[in-house]
């Protein structure tokens, strides 16, 4: 009776000893930034969140619910030329260790709308909203949202999904642990996953998705669409007037493609596991196959070739 008293009084004092900062630990700073200028952060780890405002200045806080930040962390914090750089190293031999996300870094960032953001993150998710100027967005350990971008935006994740929605210019997002998710594009698209399906809607440029994981929907394109998968269907959906072409191929599933009916297009259509459906008009160039069409949509034009060897093909008016 007596040992087993002793063993939880020498457990609990131990816990005392190696967890001090039980609580939260927060630094709290702010700058005069003002529109134009440039916000870095680096960090080994934490999740993070930058807002824009429609205010000069920026406020920086960083929180643990249970590290004590200065004790374990190198902090480093400076506007200069309009930039304001944050960096932060983990001290000591544990540099490399993953705390998980309850005891990790969060970032609460606010900035003008009119600043440029570049941020790089080893343990975290990251959150973007509300800014005028391109976004870089890199993280090795968690998923990506960025909405409301009025500038390029390149989000880059090998631990989780991408969502982007009311993008001012180009998207490149690369993820290899899930899903990507964007919508309301002013500009190209490029989507690369190899670990879930890619979904990318109303775009004005061209698209481009690749995954070996998921399915492909794409709807609303309004430029040149490339799609490839080894993991599922295909659906396109191009929107009206766009006569620009593209490509498909997938060997785990079937291709849908909707399109103008007035469009003109060159068709080559190949399903080596299924067959090939057009419910529009095409005139029809060389052997006529269940399971291959080649011709002209309207007075033809730019090339649609579709390839699957899973399922089937249909092309369908919109």
């Amino acid at each position: 009776m007596f040992r087993s008293t002793k063993t939880v009084l020498v457990t609990a004092a131990l816990l005392a000893a190696t967890l001090p900062a039980l609580g939260q630990s927060r630094i709290e700073r702010e700058f005069d930034l003002a529109p134009g200028g440039e916000l870095v952060l680096d960090a080994d780890q934490g999740s993070v969140e930058v807002q824009g405002s429609g205010s000069s200045g920026a406020r920086v806080v960083i929180s643990s619910r249970s590290l004590d930040i200065e004790d374990k962390f190198d902090v480093s914090m400076s506007l200069s030329g309009g930039r304001l750089s944050i960096r932060v190293d983990r001290k000591g031999s544990g540099k490399w260790f993953n705390w998980g996300r309850g005891g990790g870094l969060k970032f609460e960032i606010q900035v003008p709308r009119d600043t440029r953001v570049d941020i790089d993150t080893s343990g975290g998710s990251i959150v973007a909203e509300d800014l005028d100027q391109p976004a870089r967005l890199d993280t090795s350990g968690g998923s990506i949202v960025a909405r409301q971008i009025r500038g390029s935006l390149l989000a880059d994740t090998s631990g989780g999904s991408i969502v982007a929605e009311e993008i001012d210019g180009d998207v490149t997002a690369d993820t290899s642990g899930g899903s990507i998710s964007i919508e309301q594009v002013r500009g190209d698209v490029v989507a690369d996953t190899s670990g879930g399906s890619i979904t990318i809607s109303e775009v004005t440029g061209k698209s481009t998705a690749d995954t070996s994981g998921g399915s492909i929907t794409l709807d609303e394109i309004g430029g040149y669409v490339y799609a490839d998968t080894s993991g599922g269907s295909i659906e396109i959906n191009f929107s009206a007037n766009n006569y620009a072409g593209g490509e498909a191929s997938t060997s785990g599933g079937g291709i849908r493609v909707n399109i103008d009916p007035t469009a003109n297009l060159d068709l080559d259509a190949v399903a080596s596991g299924g067959s090939v459906i057009a419910n529009v008009p095409i005139t029809v160039r060389g052997k006529v196959s269940k399971s291959s069409l080649k011709g002209k949509i309207g007075g033809g034009g730019a090339l649609l070739k579709l390839r699957t060897s899973g399922g089937k093909i249909r092309i369908e008016p919109r």
